[in-house]
Order: C-alpha cells, then structure tokens, then sequence
C-alpha cells in the first residue's frame, strides 16, 4: 500500500504567528505507546503539541480562528501542530482524533519560572517510504532537483537537511527518498513529506535528520522512478564572526524583565552612558494596563445581560453597582437610574405586577438612557428571556496586576552611538510586538549593553559606535506585555478592545486586543492578503484599519524620522526562524508580494549565513535553512506585518528573527519545543544568542554603508 505523506498549509498560512514560530523546548511528550494520554481539566489552558487525525481537521481550526503557534510540521507522515487550547478543547479534538503529543507550556509555567520541564517523547518510527517490490509500478519517470542540501554539526552530533523538488507537482502521491554518504564510507536514507502552501505545491522535505559524521554526497530518488544527480552537501551557515577579544563583557542579563522593569533599564542606561544614549519618548501613547469594568447583571446560566463601563475601570467605574429591581407595584414602566454609583434598573410589570421586561429590553433601556457611562449587551444564550430581578453586583475590569502602572504608557527607544545625529547607517532592533514573547526583550535589551559596556574597553565595539546609528525598542507592546505578566502569560495581542456587541462577554477578556504584527500597511488583511483576520476575538486580529494602533505607529514614526535606518531586525519568538520579506500573499493562486531583486536576495542570503553563524557561537544553536528566507515561503502568510512595511514603503532591510530553537532530545531522537516562556535558563541562553547575532547585523550594516561609500540615508 503506498502511504500518502503530505502536508498543505492552505490557510494555515492565516494564522499566527508569529508568533510567532515553532522550536527547541523542554516540554511533556507522551510515548505513543505506553504513556497515559495527555489531558487538560476543562478550565486548564496549555500550549500542546497535537498530532492531528487529517488534513481536513487542521483546515477546520485554522477556519474557526484556533490559537496556531507555529507553522503545522510533517513527521513520520503525521501532521504535528502547537495549539493554545483548554481542556475542554482538547477533549473534543481527541473526541476528533486528535492526539496531544507534547505539554510545551502551561497557563502559569512563565510566572513560575519552573526550574526544569519534564521531557518525554514518542519514539521515532524509522519507516522507510520506498513501496514494496511489485507493489507499485511507475508509469512515468519525474525529474528531481535538490533544492537545498546542508549540514552541521552541533553539541557533537552532526545533522543533515534536504529539500527536493518534484517536476510531477499535481501528483499527491509522489513519494521521495533521499540516501546519502559519509566521508568514511557509512550510508542511510530518510523519506522527505510533501509540502503545499495554499494548495500550491512546493517542495518535500524533512525535519533535519541526524547523520553519524560529514556526508560528502546526496540523492534523491522518487516512486515515480525519478533520480536525482549526486550532490555535495554544504556546511551551513558556513560563517562566523571575528571571535570575541578578552574581556569581552556580556550576560547582562539575569531575570525575565516587564515593561516596569524594561523603563527601569532603560533609565539606568541613559545615566550610565550619557555619552552614548539618547532616550526617545515615541508619539503615540498606549492605552495603558488599563480595560473597562463590567459585570453580569443576572445569572450567564439561565439569563443574563453583560454591563460594562465607557470609561475604564480606574477612571472610577471599578466598584460601581448595577442591579435590577422588582417596583412591587402593577402596570410599572422599564426606567433606568443612576445615583451614588449605583445603576437601577427598574423592571416593567404588568397588570397583575408580575416583572414582563426582557433581557434585549434592559439592555436597550440602559444603552439609551445612560449612554455616556454604560454599554449593555445580550450574554450569549439570553437573548429575548425574561429578565431576572438581580444583584447588586459590581463592576471591575479583571486586572490582577496591582504593581502596574494604569496610566497610558509612553513606548520609549534607545539611541545608541557616537554620531546620533544621522550622518550614519542606522540599524533598528525591536522586540515584544507579541506580548507573550517574554524571552525578545531580553535579546534586544542585552544585545545593546553589549554594546555600551564595551565600547570603552573593546576598540572593535568603539568602531562599530562610530559608525553606526543604533536604535532598539525592548518592548513595543507594553501593555500587552503587563496582561501577559500579571493576568494570562498567553496574551498576544494589545489590551485595546474593538469588539461590540456578545462579543464583550467578559468570558473573551483573554481573547481581546489586536495583533500588531498584523496592523501595518502593506500586504495587509484589507488589502486582501492572507494571514489577519477581521474577527476581533482572533489571536491575529487586524485592527480596524491599518495602523489603527499607538504600538504599530510608533515603530513606522520612528522609523520615518530617522531615514538612515537602513536595516531592522523584529525579535520575535518562538521556534529558531530567520527570515525577511516578502511576508504576505494572496490566497488564489498564492501570489506573493513583489520579490526583492536578485542583488536584495543576495544581500538578504548572504547576511543571513553571517547573523545565523553569530547566533550559533554561543552554544551551538543553528537555525535551519529549511526556516531561513522569505516569511511567506519559511513560515506562512503573515498580512500586514512590520518587516513587510519597512522594506516596501521605507527601504530598509528588514528581517524577523524567531528566537526559542527547537532542542535536539537525544534519548527519545525528537526535535522539541521550548515555548513563548520557558524556564528562564533557556531564555538566559536565547538572550546571549540572538543578541550575538544582533552585534553581526550592526557589522552587516556598516559593511553595507562601507561598500556604498556613505553614512546611509536612503
């Protein structure tokens, strides 16, 4: 029987992400075999690994708008995908077929910084794809190109990736093997799996496959009876950046960091190193850690209505009542009341005093009568029953971060150098547009200490001051981040909430807020691109518009004032991907934004191998090439994304890091998944890392500037 091995994006590609983005991670994996099934209590929420039943369950999740944290995966001919789920909806994808795989992260493992996760795996199922002799017979032959062929080695395990490209595109059956050899003579093979994005075919390929020592040649063969010619594996990335001098300082970082304690840093470094740092206090204030106060006025199991403040809840709406009121007297009128902070709302009655009002007419009598202090809605399931005499009952607005600052929040960057006065190439990094990406401000905020501390005992780091303009935002979703802190460690989005209607039930309070990461201007969900979503309750909700939010302006203004900001880097995590435009497509006919041209793709590859072997020097991590390039080719469609905006409208070289490599397990032969927080150990080595790759686009960046023979405004 020959074995269908294919994965489709399709619209996956609408999902996330960026999240987003899949990697190296400590986690609970089940043995297929002999462990329990995973399980979540119904209210639980986790980041799992599930292995689902078929292609057609993951296009249902995607279409239902489900929490995809990175690009679904093929292995061993399963479809692997890291979904935020409760337990209630990981019951009924198991009742689907579904079956959970890996605990990567559960609701509360970043707050408690859990010392260590525990590990287990499913043993790989070494199954070969050649059909038995006889069963198949090839009626055609296809024609086969390797389109990629790297390895490395790291921790002393030496690995090898492949990626082959069939000519018989339309034909889902095509299975390829790919053999190889090693310089002393040892061989082996392993399948490749179809890969489709937007049911457009791509390539075959396969999770990089640990090899016995340096392969010197590879082939590719099909059931098709296509061969491939003999290829040479490359060393990947083949570069590394000059090594360190003595007394390099680094590792300046020893704790997750919040917004409180990012300001605290940032203040800190501009009276540390005057001479170097200007703070700028970006335009567009955000809404604060701020949401306004609501309540159930009656009881969301039999009948309700959802009231909520206009104001937020510290503007003096938490702790105000709200109640329904029985006038005890017949042939009474619906009216509604405001007084010493407290909301009445007098039912009508009929002619036996009997209450007659409903739930759509309380909330319509409060929405017209107190129209500057409240909005009311129908909870989900009540509409048209009879109103209930209830309460009082108080409105709040759920947040638990009695440490936070309430007040609107001014996103600040640093401007570090000798010569900030745009004479030279600028560079900006940005991290923690996602706020449960706790690891990215680390990245950043390390990677520019770096670069302060030694600028006064490392000539090489002095030069690179001199001639380089360097701007970096830790946080550009602060207060995000502060939900992310203090209420719900998956929070993603901002806390500004666009939703009306059923759709304010305080029960979506974890599913408000806008993806920033989908909020820019170019290749955006209004211009009809795939991967945003016009569903406010969506974990890559657009917006109401483009650049609707403070966040995303700030990065775009600061950006365009300051031309010579020539190269960018986004930190965003998790799951090990380097990537750069173009970063959205359309969905028929998967038609990308324009390409960059053959030079810009030169640059783009070949700075690419420079930042990945930086990152690699610090404790072996390398990104594969598999996730290295374009965003829409390596990851998914990512509408309206920032690096999108930088490169097309601005010019700059904007590229989108994806910190938290998957770790090589090897007792159980898996590749696992780290998280958006992992225990701190693993964020500490994410840190040291990626800010090491940072430094290398700094180097990327003068190069440029040295070889166009000026300081960099475009």
């Amino acid at each position: 029987m020959i074995v269908r091995r294919r994965w489709t994006a399709a619209a996956t590609t609408a999902i996330l992400f960026s999240a987003v983005l899949s990697h190296p991670a400590p986690g609970t994996a089940a043995p297929a075999d002999s462990a329990p099934p995973i399980t979540l209590s119904a209210t639980e929420t986790a980041l799992v690994r599930v292995q689902l039943r078929d292609q057609a369950q993951l296009d249902r999740l995607v279409a239902t708008g489900a929490d995809l944290a990175n690009r679904p995966r093929t292995r061993d001919g399963r479809i692997l995908a890291d979904l935020v789920l409760s337990g209630a909806q990981l019951a009924d994808l198991t009742a689907q077929g579904a079956t959970a795989v890996q605990i990567v992260q559960r609701a509360g493992d970043g707050s408690r910084n859990y010392a260590e996760s525990v590990r287990a795996a499913q043993a790989r199922t070494a199954t070969g794809l050649r059909a038995p002799a006889g069963q198949r017979t090839a009626t055609n032959t296809d024609t086969l190109q390797v389109q990629q062929a790297y390895w490395w080695t790291t921790t002393g395990q030496t690995f090898l990736q492949a990626q082959v490209a069939t000519t018989a595109t339309d034909d889902p059956d095509v299975e390829i093997t790919v053999s190889w050899r090693t310089a002393d003579g040892a061989t082996g093979s392993f399948p490749l799996y179809r890969f489709e994005d937007s049911g457009e075919y791509q390539y075959h390929y396969a999770l990089p496959q640990p090899v016995p020592g340096r392969p010197v040649q590879l082939t590719a063969a099909s059931s098709l009876g296509g061969v491939s010619r003999a290829v040479t594996p490359t060393l990947w990335p083949n570069a590394a950046p000059p090594p360190l001098p003595t007394g390099y300082q680094k590792d300046f970082i020893d704790a997750y960091l919040t917004p409180v304690d990012i300001q605290s840093r940032i203040k800190r470094l501009a009276r540390q190193y005057r001479d170097l740092v200007d703070v700028i206090d970006l335009p567009n204030t955000t809404q604060g850690y701020r949401r306004t106060a609501a309540a159930y006025l009656g009881d969301p199991a039999v009948a309700a209505v959802v009231v909520d403040s206009v104001r937020f809840g510290d503007q003096g709406m938490n702790g105000v009542q709200v109640r329904t009121v029985d006038p005890g007297r017949p042939n009474r009128p619906l009216t509604v009341g405001y007084r010493d902070r407290v909301l009445t709302v007098s039912l009508a009655t009929d002619t036996g005093g009997k209450t007659v009002s409903t739930t759509d007419e309380v909330a319509a009598a409060i929405n017209a009568r107190q129209p500057d202090r409240f909005r009311a809605t129908v909870e989900d399931g009540s509409t048209g029953l009879p109103m209930p005499v209830a309460g009082p009952v108080r409105l709040d607005d759920g947040l638990q971060g009695t440490e936070v600052p309430a007040r609107p929040w001014t996103v600040q960057a640093l401007r570090l150098g000798v010569h900030r006065d745009g004479s030279r190439v600028g560079v900006l990094a940005y991290s923690q547009e996602h706020a449960r990406e706790w690891a990215t401000p680390l990245v950043t905020l390390e990677f520019a200490e770096r670069m302060l501390a030694n600028a006064r005992t490392d000539p090489a780091t002095r030069e690179l001051l001199e001639q380089v303009d360097i701007f970096v935002i830790p946080t550009v979703n602060p207060d995000g981040a502060n939900y992310s802190f203090n209420d719900y460690n998956f929070q993603r989005k901002n806390l500004v909430n666009h939703c009306t209607g059923p759709a304010r039930d305080p029960k979506n309070r974890t599913s408000w807020g806008v993806d920033i990461n989908r909020n820019y201007t170019v290749g955006s969900y209004f211009d009809g691109y795939v991967g945003a979503s016009a569903n406010c309750l969506s974990g890559n909700y657009a917006g109401t518009a483009e650049l609707s939010e403070a966040e995303s302006r700030n990065v775009i203004a600061l950006a365009q004032d300051h031309p010579n900001i020539r190269f960018a880097m986004n930190v965003h995590s998790y799951g090990g991907y380097f990537m750069w435009p173009p970063g959205a497509y359309r969905a028929d006919g998967r038609v990308t934004l324009p390409r960059p041209s053959i030079d810009e793709s030169t640059l783009f590859l070949d700075s690419a191998r420079r930042i990945v072997g930086a990152i690699a020097q610090e404790r072996g991590t390398v990104t594969w090439p598999s996730q290295t390039g374009p965003v829409a080719d390596v990851l998914y469609s990512a509408a309206g994304n920032s690096a999108d905006q930088l490169y097309y409208e601005l010019g700059i070289f904007a590229w989108d890091f994806e910190v938290g490599n998957d770790r090589w397990n090897p007792a159980t032969g898996q590749w696992e998944g780290v998280g958006f927080q992992p225990p701190f150990d693993e964020a500490h080595g994410e840190s040291q890392e990626y800010a090491g790759g940072l430094v290398e686009m700094v180097r990327v960046a003068r190069d440029y500037a040295a070889a166009e023979g000026h300081g960099g405004t475009h």
